[in-house]
């Protein structure tokens, strides 16, 4: 047994490294690393607390998909990866949806870190890690990972993983990784993230070229067969190293797990009425408010679940490219955002489903309110002449309507701003001093979206606005989106109870300027840029939550996307023939824990 087992959780070693020209450091090494404060689950833990240890293992899981894929490769900007592919790598890390941002040791078995230097990690790898062809997980591996990521990766990747300096193998089982920053405390956390790829199998492979070739991994599933564009089936291994560890008791229960594709939602929905796949996350109101009245469901044959959850909403809406004139000016960004009637769309649309959402961290306290604290204001202030004034006031909010569908405060305060703005309307069409009309294109992959895009549209054609809607293939929609062509479309921005270094793919200058990035409304700011960074560097919980509000500000103010709305449930239809644990995890859907229950399973 190895010291480190022997002497357990939150064990610290003081080094004394004089010959090597170092002061005395405090070394922790440990089973799991936590962003701020300690993690849950000392050393030794048996399972997840919200995991069945004891869950039956069997069964043929199908879920869905809509439109389409054409590569089994997830890491590069070419072809549309399949559904799932994740479930055949195993990180050096996974995460505790239990926990705002916890990790714990997966292939790596333990972690060592300087708690006062977050310039360098070491990860100890499990020396029992096998690849799915039974050759084993080595140091070699980790770097080359890292190699591919930042040489061919797509650049969402690339940007998460920007600050990463040099990976190293001191020995075949550990894996030194330096920083450019030594003050980002989440990098240490986030390189175990990512997905270990085999190096055997890509040296003498194209990584940056699409393909259906099966690849091998190293997680608890297999690639068990291919239909190109419209099937997909994983295979539970049953050599897979890693069943005995605690983290994954009670987890990867089916035995065989696949994915349909559909063309649409509307399809999709068909489909699981006539038992194609089993469980349906839900994300439309008026379906689950009036759709779930067919037999399966009045029998008891399919069930309905309100799952609430403690995530933060993130941020879904109709996103502006400001790249492009004249959603480069603001004034123009928030009339068209008084246009949108979130009151009206609730009460007829949504049965009053949905809750709107104001906040790029809604739902969660890092979310801004009112008037910015004395410590918000000290990041802000340096920034004050870059900054619109809505930003030292109280956060801005979505307007609201009385929702009787005129919305004509709101379209009166809209014709104002295109007025100033240099706009008049001519014959009944909004036109600049060129005489050039108003006229914009809504991308959408999603048809559904169109009933919501609808009323948008007509409210935008009385300020004498014309809005095309145009719903693209996924191939097309996704390569438009790559190459930022586009005026508008619907998108959002997830959020994280911990929110990081994912920011920058969202909101840097360097995004937004990198075809293929997630920076899709183009922002480019230097006081967002800073704000980024101060969230990053964040020493403890209370700095996280002050950067986090400030940036809130910035970008609320900036007038990027017109906010849609969220709800604090995740909707769950599922034929009612599985198991669950007594209580899902806080931040997720814990659908990992189902299992097939076996009479059930039988009648199927």
């Amino acid at each position: 047994m190895s010291l480190w087992r022997v002497l357990g959780f939150g064990l610290v070693l003081s080094c004394t490294l004089s010959a090597a020209g170092f002061s005395q450091a405090r070394i922790e090494i440990s089973h799991a690393l936590a962003l701020h404060g300690q993690p849950a689950l000392p050393l030794g833990f048996t399972h997840f607390p919200f995991a069945n240890p004891s869950a039956p293992i069997g069964g043929h899981l199908r879920l869905d998909s809509t439109g389409t894929f054409d590569s089994l490769n997830p890491f590069i900007s070419k072809g549309i990866s399949a559904e799932g592919i994740n479930r055949i790598y195993d990180s050096l890390t996974v995460a505790s949806p239990d926990e705002p941002f916890t990790r714990y040791g997966l292939l790596a078995e333990r972690i060592e870190r300087d708690p006062k230097d977050a310039s360098w990690v070491i990860y100890q790898l499990r020396p029992e890690a096998r690849f799915s062809d039974g050759k084993p997980v080595r140091a070699a591996d980790v770097v080359e990972t890292f190699r591919l990521i930042q040489s061919h990766g797509a650049p969402a990747y690339k940007a998460y993983f920007a600050d990463v300096k040099h990976v190293q193998a001191l020995t075949p089982l550990r894996i030194r990784f330096e920083f450019r920053s030594k003050t980002n405390r989440e990098l240490p956390l986030i390189v175990g993230e990512m997905s270990i790829l085999p190096k055997h199998y890509w040296q003498n492979r194209a990584f940056e070229k699409s393909s259906l070739d099966i690849p091998i991994g190293s997680g608890p599933y297999t690639v068990a067969n291919v239909d190109p564009g419209r099937r997909i089936s994983y295979a539970r291994n049953p050599n897979y190293w890693g069943w005995k560890l605690p983290i994954n008791r009670g987890l990867h229960n089916f035995t065989r797990i696949s994915y349909r594709y559909y063309r649409d939602g509307s399809v999709a929905f068909e489909g699981f009425k006539a038992d194609q796949y089993d469980i349906r996350l839900e994300n439309k109101a008026k379906t689950w408010a009036t759709e779930y009245n067919f037999p399966a469901v009045q029998n008891g044959q399919v069930i309905k679940l309100e799952q609430r959850h403690e995530n933060p909403s993130g941020m879904q809406g109709f996103l502006f490219n400001t790249r492009r004139s004249p959603l480069n000016d603001i004034r123009v960004r928030e009339a068209m955002s008084l246009a949108f009637d979130f009151e009206w769309s609730n009460r007829a649309l949504f049965y009053q489903a949905y809750k709107r959402t104001s906040s790029y961290f809604d739902n969660s306290a890092l979310a801004a309110t009112g008037l910015p604290s004395q410590a918000e204001r000290r990041l802000l202030t340096p920034f004050r002449r870059q900054l619109p004034p809505q930003v030292f006031g109280p956060a801005v909010m979505p307007p609201r309507s009385q929702g009787d569908g005129y919305n004509r405060d709101n379209l009166i305060a809209a014709q104002q701003l295109l007025k100033q703005a240099g706009w008049r309307v001519q014959q009944g069409q909004l036109i600049n001093a060129k005489g050039e009309p108003l006229r914009l294109e809504m991308l959408l992959v999603q048809p559904e979206f169109e009933r919501i895009t609808q009323p948008f549209k007509r409210n935008l054609a009385r300020l004498g606005i014309t809005l095309d809607i145009r719903i693209l293939d996924a191939a097309q929609y996704v390569e438009r989106l790559r190459q930022f062509d586009f005026d508008l479309t619907v998108g959002g921005f997830p959020a994280s109870s911990s929110p990081g270094n994912e920011l920058w793919s969202f909101w840097s200058s360097t995004a937004a300027a990198t075809p293929g990035s997630r920076n899709l409304t183009g922002l480019k700011s230097a006081a967002v840029d800073a704000l980024v960074g101060q969230v990053t560097q964040a020493q403890d919980r209370g700095e996280l939550v002050t950067a986090v509000r400030a940036l809130d500000r910035v970008l609320r103010a900036q007038h990027l996307v017109v906010p849609h709305y969220h709800t604090p449930v995740i909707r769950i239809a599922a034929w009612n023939r599985f198991g669950r644990p007594e209580r899902p995890p806080r931040f997720g859907d814990g659908l990992d824990t189902w299992w097939f229950s076996r009479p059930a399973a039988e009648a199927k």
